[in-house]
């Protein structure tokens, strides 16, 4: 599996609980080191400069993150929070947030993995809060599990991005027909 961040999910709150793919599965964790985890705040926009970070900033992040799966699969499926997950979400989204400042050149935001962690927990918070709520759904592939947001005309996409999981699924679809096509067709 490749190591790219793939941001497909609407929210940045939904990418971040994305980056442990295939949870039902093979279960492929994204951040490994902290350089990956440092290389996602980037990658997302939310900050546009973090600081070096260490193992804890990794596991505090791992931590954040399964709340974060768990208060959207529970807000998605029309569960009960969790306490513990409630706790760790709110405690990340307590402490003080990445603070954007205004440039000669435009918005440039520095943060530290913590003040980087509490902005996406803030922005979890947010979203589980407020009017997308209705929109989140789980990938149409058996394999994947990222929740995404529904912002398509009808609410009818099955997929969490066409690249990452749509053409794969099409793909086999086709081959699938192609070969019951073919085991049907009479023999010459």
């Amino acid at each position: 599996m490749n190591l790219d961040h793939v941001f497909v999910c609407g929210s940045p709150a939904l990418d971040f609980a994305a980056t442990l793919r295939a949870r039902r599965s093979v279960r492929f964790e994204m951040f490994v080191t902290p350089e990956r985890l440092r290389a996602w705040y980037l990658e997302s926009g939310i900050v546009d400069a973090v600081s070096p970070g260490d193992r804890t900033d990794v596991d505090r992040a791992k931590a954040v993150r399964e709340a974060v799966y768990q208060l959207v699969t529970a807000r998605r499926l029309g569960e009960e929070y969790t306490d513990e997950a409630l706790d760790v979400l709110n405690g990340a989204a307590r402490r003080p947030p990445a603070a954007p400042r205004l440039t000669a050149s435009g918005r440039w935001t520095q943060a530290t993995p913590d003040e980087a962690l509490s902005t996406v927990a803030r922005l979890a918070v947010e979203l589980l809060s407020g009017p997308d709520v209705p929109l989140l759904k789980e990938c149409g592939n058996p394999e994947c599990t990222r929740v995404y947001i529904d912002r398509s005309r009808g609410t009818r996409r099955q997929w969490c991005g066409m690249e990452s999981c749509g053409n794969k699924i099409k793909a086999a679809a086709y081959r699938a027909r192609k070969k019951s096509a073919h085991a049907a067709a009479p023999a010459q």
